[in-house]
């Protein structure tokens, strides 16, 4: 047989679209060549697959016509993905491999020169993909990149550490040279992954390490209950890196599909760890970060920062030193819940319903407001510095707290906070308040779910109109308000939203530089 079809997957965002491997052997001058939209990476296939298959000790072709197309043809193809469905297809055209018997199955894997297989990124974005369409189809893959993809239930996912465990399984009556080489290489085949257990996600840092702020461990917790975003304002020192590392302890734990729609991001971007699969995701990244680096980008288009997040916590520290363009590109991500990367040649779509968490300092000093040192800044300074965040992204968080220095004689004399654990008991109570009443979060309420689900009583819609008038808010900041009010009615078990309710929820929505002060 001088034509072999074997089926694999490309990446395209977190969906994984099918390709042919399509393998001719034909007369004529030897050669071999690749076609079908394929990226550098790919091309380089050639030389691995060559070698690999002449150090394994199997035959290659040398003295015919090798055409390998990648189909759809329209489709670009990244990554040494399609090493493995390569060789196999020269294999089964070549008559070494029964080529019926690939049917079935789909292939991805990057070879070394000795055959030996290397994981590969988005297994499991492939495995959820083949789970959504065809179920019944088995993947076969690279050990560690098919430990990924068996976390996805009810599919065949193989794992394989060489060519020639994969080659065994596919061997023809007659394959003699195949089973010389098997014979040689002492092959243990492939075998299906289990699917792995879930361990316990590791215990992070407690909230019972600090001292103090009792009201920002208040906001912290009604963050946490209703999804919403914060910023923490404060002189340097003042425990706002530490609150936020201990934000994600008070969150609930994620679902399965959460933390599998979680996970697949990871494993696009080759960051996916087992022993953290059932925990929320915190990035953190620096503030010289780009905006490509915070949303996502290149070619192929990649996951963020915001994505890597998903289900999870983004902190932001040092907020506004973080480049103008890179802040401005989370206004439409922080509303919508996902972001869309458009290229030239290619467009991907990515989830993105993370919580911001944001600090920063009132002032270039850091000291503006604080009663243990005096700030040196000019008002012009304070200004332009705080001017560096606009006034439409400050629009989109929810929750801004003033978070002061505490005294020395005050720390070294404070009994330990509450555990966080108590914290997370109260935060799921009232999570789950909101959603067998609504089917979601609060902060995730829009037009008129949030007239059906967080009405006011008239006393409490009268204050709130009339603070909301002196305050000067935009519809967006009371309905922003408006929702954090019905937290912290969660909170307290209520069901309706009183005027405490919304004179609290208030508080949390400060301006910036208000009063002279930060």
């Amino acid at each position: 047989m001088s034509l072999s079809l074997v089926r694999s997957r490309a990446l395209l965002g977190l969906l994984a679209a099918p390709v042919t491997v399509e393998v001719h052997l034909a007369n004529g001058l030897p050669s071999f060549t690749l076609v079908g939209l394929a990226d550098v990476e790919v091309k380089e296939a050639r030389e691995r697959v060559r070698s690999a298959l002449q150090n394994a000790g199997l035959e290659f072709p040398h003295n015919r016509r090798i055409t390998v197309n990648l189909a759809p043809a329209d489709l670009p193809k990244d990554s040494g993905r399609f090493d493995l469905p390569i060789a196999l297809g020269i294999l089964a055209a070549s008559g070494q491999i029964d080529a019926d018997r690939l049917a079935g199955h789909e292939f991805a894997g990057e070879l070394s020169l000795s055959g030996e297989l290397r994981p590969v990124r988005g297994a499991l974005a492939m495995a959820l993909t083949v789970h959504g369409q065809d179920a019944a189809t088995r993947l076969v893959l690279p050990m560690d990149s098919a430990r990924e993809a068996a976390l996805v239930p009810s599919i065949e996912v193989y794992g394989a550490r060489h060519l020639l465990d994969v080659v065994q399984r596919f061997l023809p009556p007659d394959g003699a040279a195949a089973q010389e080489a098997l014979a040689r290489g002492g092959t243990d085949g492939w075998s299906r992954m289990p699917e792995p257990a879930a361990a316990e996600a590791p215990a992070g840092p407690d909230l019972l390490d600090v001292k103090g702020h009792a009201a920002a461990r208040r906001v912290l917790e009604i963050a946490a209950a209703g999804g919403h975003s914060l910023l923490m304002v404060g002189p340097p020192g003042a425990g706002k890196s530490m609150l936020a590392q201990r934000f994600v302890g008070l969150l609930p734990p994620l679902s399965v599909d959460e933390a599998l729609e979680t996970a697949a991001i990871a494993s696009l971007a080759g960051r996916f760890d087992l022993g953290r699969f059932l925990q929320r995701p915190l990035a953190a990244p620096h503030h010289s970060a780009s905006a490509v680096a915070l949303v996502g980008g290149g070619s192929p288009p990649r996951p963020g920062e915001i994505s890597l997040a998903h289900h999870g916590v983004l902190f932001l520290d040092e907020l506004p030193e973080f480049p103008r363009s890179a802040l401005e590109a989370l206004r439409e991500p922080l509303e919508t819940g996902h972001i869309t990367i458009a290229r030239a040649a290619r467009r991907a779509e990515f989830p993105a319903r993370f919580q911001l968490v944001a600090a920063m300092n009132p002032c270039p000093c850091g000291f503006r407001g604080s009663s243990q040192k005096a700030c040196r800044c000019t008002p012009d300074q304070v200004a332009r510095y705080q001017g560096r965040l606009s006034g439409p992204l400050l629009d989109r968080i929810d929750l801004h707290i003033e978070v002061p220095a505490v005294a020395p004689d005050e720390l070294l004399a404070a009994p330990a906070g509450e555990p966080s654990a108590a914290v997370r008991t109260r935060v799921v109570a009232a999570r789950e308040r909101a959603l067998a009443r609504q089917g979601c979060a609060n902060q995730a309420l829009q037009g008129a779910d949030i007239d059906s689900h967080a009405a006011l009583d008239a006393a409490a819609l009268a204050f709130l109109r009339n603070a909301a008038a002196r305050l000067g808010w935009s519809a967006r900041a009371t309905h922003r308000g408006l929702k954090v009010a019905r937290t912290i009615a969660d909170l307290a078990g209520a069901e309706a939203i009183a005027v405490a309710h919304v004179a609290e929820a208030m508080q949390y929505r400060r301006v910036l530089n208000e009063g002279g002060k930060a």
